[in-house]
C-alpha cells in the first residue's frame, strides 16, 4: 500500500462503500492512507454506514434551512434511530409548507453534487468564521467535553480537535456552505439515495429547560428507495397502533391536562384491563412463592440517602417537601430501599431463604416534557417490583429459575420473541468491590446463556449498584422494546446492613436480586395495546362478547346468555340500545370486541346463537352449549381470535 493513497482510491470499485475504519476510528473516503494502516471498508447499510448518510442528510437540511431562511442560526445535527435531526433558532415555527419547500431545496442540493471536504480549523479560527453562530461559539467552548454537552453534541465537538466540513460544488470547487463537525460524511450529496423530511417540534437548547427554545425538524434517510418506502409504511402501521390514539378510541384511559403530562387515569375500560393483567400476575406469583407487601409512596429523604440513589438520581426525582421541622420527604422514585427496611425489620434466618417480596408499587420520576411520551415514559407509574434475598449458594439457581419465570409470563400475555441485554459496570458510576461486580455479572450471563437466546452486551450499562439482565422483546410489528430487568445487587445489602443467621449459626450478607417484570404496568398495558393493536384476546379485552338482539323481543334471551357466561367469568354486554343490528355489529368491531352473538326468532327457537368473530366471520345456528364452550375455552388458554 502506498503512502498517499486514499481510502476512495482503495474501493473505488464498490459505490456502496462509502467511508472507511482506520485503526478502529471511522474515516471519510478522502483520507490519505499511511504505512501500517489497517483499513476497513463501510458501506452505506451498516449502522456506521447509516449514520454518515443520516447524518450527510442533516447537513444538506441545515444547508437548505440556511439558503431558505437566511436568519436562521445552527444548533446540532445529529443521526437518530432510523433517521437524524437538526436544530434552529428561527423567528417563528416552521409551518408543513416550509418543510415541503426545505425538501425540495435539499433535492436540488443533492442533484449539484456537492462534495463534503474536510478541513481542521483552530479554536480561534473556528470562533472567528462562526461569529455569527451563537450556539457553534457554544460547543466550541466545550471541544472534548461532549458527554456534558448535550445529546448530539459528539457529532460537532467529540475530539480533540476542531474540524468544519465545507459543501463544494462539483464543478468548480466553489464554497456553498459550511458546518462544524466531526465528521466523517459521504464523499458528496450524490451519496444520498432517498430522504424524506417527517415533522418538526420544538426543542430546548442542549436539552436543557434553562436555555433557549429552538425548532428541531427531523427527517430519515435510507440507502434505497425501497427502503425509505418500505420504513414509510412501517411508520403508517406504527402510527395506527399508537397506544396514545388507541386508548381514546377504545375509552381506556387519558391523561388530563388538568393533573399534568405524564400522569394518567384509567377508565372504566382499560381498568378491567389492567386488572385482569395484575390478576394473572398475582395469580403466577403466589404459585411461585412470592410473598405481597405495600410500601407508601413517600419517605424521608434520609432513606435515599443510606441507599446511594439520591447521589445518583436526585436530578429525576421531584423535589422535596419540607415537613416535620424542616425534614425533606421526597416522592419515591424505586421501592427496593422500602423493601430492604421490611427485610431488617427484624432477624432472619438462612431457613427462610430465598425470600422473594413483591408490590405492585407506584413511583414517581420526574421526567424532562420533552421525553414524556402517553404511558411508555410517564412521570407516574407503577412498577410490579419485586427483591428476592438469598444465599450466595443460592444465587445461580434463582436467577435461571428467574428468568424462566419472567419469559414464561411474558409469553402468557402474547410476546413470544426475545433476545437478552447484559449491561455491565460503569466504571465512573459505581459502588463496591471490583470481584463482586466480576461475580454477579458472570452469574448473570450463565444464567442468561440457559435460555438460549441472543445475549448482547451492553457496557457500562448497568445501575450503580450491579449488572442486569434486560428481556428485549419484538412486537408484532418488529419493534424491540425493553421489558423485564434483573439485577443483582451486593452494594444495597451492605449499606443496609442486612443479614441473616447462617446454618453454622454466624451472621452473613444476603444478596439481593431486584427484579421488575412488566418494568411498569403503565408501559405494558401500552406495549400491549401496540403489539395487538388495540384487538386485545379474549382474557385481557374490557369486554370479551357482545350479544347482538335483531329486535328487542329477543334482549331477554341474551340476557339470559350472558348470565350463563358471567358464571363461567366471561366479561359480556348485551347491547340494548336502539341502533339497528347492522349499526350494533359495526360499533362492536369498531370497539374490537372479540365475540359477537346475535340472536333472532330462529335462534331463540333453536337454542342457538349466530355467531360472529371480530375479523367479520359468521356461523349461524350455532347451539349455545357450543358457542359458550368456544369462548370459554378461549378465555382460560389466553388464545388470540
Amino acid at each position: 500500500m502506498t503512502t498517499g493513497t486514499t481510502a476512495a482510491e482503495l474501493f473505488a470499485d464498490d459505490r456502496s462503500i462509502i467511508a472507511a475504519r482506520v485503526a478502529g476510528a471511522l474515516k471519510d473516503l478522502a483520507y490519505q492512507v499511511q504505512d501500517g494502516d489497517e483499513v476497513e471498508p463501510v458501506v452505506i447499510s451498516s449502522k456506521d454506514g447509516l449514520d454518515i448518510l443520516r447524518h450527510s442528510t442533516a447537513h444538506v437540511m441545515a444547508q437548505a434551512v440556511q439558503q431558505l431562511f437566511p436568519e436562521a442560526k445552527l444548533g446540532i445535527g445529529p443521526p437518530v434511530k432510523d433517521g437524524f435531526y437538526y436544530d434552529f433558532d428561527v423567528e417563528k415555527p416552521f409551518h408543513p409548507d416550509d418543510l415541503k419547500a426545505i425538501e425540495k431545496k435539499m433535492q436540488e442540493i443533492i442533484k449539484r453534487g456537492q462534495k463534503f471536504s474536510r478541513r481542521v480549523v483552530t479554536d480561534e479560527a473556528a470562533t472567528a468564521e462562526l461569529a455569527a453562530e451563537p450556539y457553534k461559539l457554544e460547543l466550541i467552548g466545550l471541544k472534548g467535553s461532549a458527554a456534558t454537552a448535550g445529546e448530539g453534541a459528539d457529532v460537532e465537538v467529540g475530539g480533540a480537535e476542531l474540524t468544519i466540513y465545507d459543501n463544494l460544488d462539483a464543478k468548480s470547487g466553489e464554497h456553498c456552505w459550511g458546518d462544524l463537525c466531526r465528521g466523517p460524511h459521504l464523499p458528496s450529496t450524490r451519496h444520498i439515495p432517498a430522504f424524506k423530511l417527517m415533522r418538526n417540534a420544538a426543542a430546548y437548547w442542549r436539552g436543557s429547560e434553562k436555555n433557549p427554545m429552538l425548532q428541531r425538524i427531523y427527517g430519515t434517510a435510507w440507502p434505497t428507495k425501497d427502503e425509505l418506502k418500505a420504513h414509510l409504511e412501517f411508520l403508517e402501521e406504527a402510527a395506527k397502533r399508537d397506544h396514545r390514539k388507541l386508548g381514546s378510541e377504545l375509552d381506556l384511559f387519558s391523561i388530563p391536562e388538568e393533573i399534568g403530562s405524564g400522569l394518567a387515569v384509567f377508565h372504566p375500560k382499560g381498568g378491567i384491563m389492567r386488572r385482569v393483567m395484575e390478576d394473572y400476575s398475582r395469580k403466577r406469583h403466589e404459585e411461585s412463592g412470592y410473598e405481597f407487601v405495600y410500601t407508601p409512596h413517600a419517605t424521608k429523604g434520609s432513606l435515599f440517602e443510606l441507599s446511594g440513589h439520591l447521589d445518583w438520581y436526585a436530578d429525576g426525582m421531584y423535589p422535596p417537601m419540607k415537613l416535620d421541622g424542616d425534614i425533606d420527604y421526597y416522592l419515591k422514585p424505586m421501592n427496593c430501599p422500602m423493601h430492604n427496611l421490611i427485610y431488617r425489620s427484624r432477624g432472619r434466618s438462612y431457613r427462610e431463604l430465598p425470600l422473594r417480596l413483591f408490590e405492585f408499587g407506584t413511583v414517581y420520576r420526574y421526567e424532562k416534557s420533552g421525553v414524556v411520551h402517553g404511558l411508555t415514559r410517564a412521570r407516574g407509574f407503577t412498577q410490579d417490583d419485586a427483591h428476592i434475598y438469598c444465599t450466595r449458594e443460592q444465587m445461580a439457581d434463582e436467577l435461571d429459575s428467574l428468568l424462566t419465570f419472567v419469559l414464561d409470563l411474558l409469553r402468557d400475555y402474547g410476546l413470544n420473541d426475545f433476545y437478552l441485554e447484559l449491561s455491565t459496570r460503569d466504571p465512573e458510576k459505581f459502588i463496591g468491590d471490583l470481584d463482586e461486580w466480576e461475580e454477579a455479572t458472570e452469574t448473570l450471563r450463565a444464567a442468561a446463556e440457559k435460555q438460549g437466546l441472543e445475549l448482547v452486551l451492553d457496557p457500562a450499562g448497568a445501575a450503580f449498584y450491579g449488572p442486569k439482565i434486560s428481556v428485549q422483546a419484538r412486537d408484532a410489528i418488529g419493534r424491540t422494546w425493553q421489558m423485564s430487568t434483573i439485577q443483582v445487587d451486593f452494594q444495597l445489602p451492605q449499606r443496609f446492613e442486612l443479614e441473616f443467621q447462617g446454618s453454622d449459626g454466624n451472621r452473613q450478607r444476603p444478596v439481593m436480586i431486584h427484579r421488575a417484570l412488566f418494568g411498569s404496568i403503565e408501559r405494558f398495558f401500552a406495549v400491549l395495546l401496540e403489539h395487538y393493536a388495540g384487538a386485545m384476546p379474549p382474557w385481557l379485552a374490557p369486554v370479551t362478547v357482545v350479544g347482538i338482539p335483531i329486535t328487542d323481543e329477543h334482549i331477554p334471551y341474551l340476557q339470559e346468555v350472558a348470565a350463563e357466561l358471567k358464571k363461567q367469568g366471561v366479561r359480556i354486554e348485551v347491547d340494548s340500545s336502539d341502533d339497528r343490528m347492522q349499526k350494533k355489529i359495526r360499533t362492536a368491531q369498531k370497539s374490537k370486541i372479540p365475540f359477537m352473538l346475535i340472536a333472532g326468532n330462529d335462534d331463540v327457537e333453536a337454542g342457538a346463537v349466530s355467531f360472529r368473530y371480530r375479523n367479520g366471520e359468521q356461523k349461524n345456528g350455532v347451539p349455545l352449549a357450543e358457542a359458550v364452550a368456544e369462548i370459554v375455552d378461549a378465555v382460560q388458554r389466553r388464545v388470540q381470535v
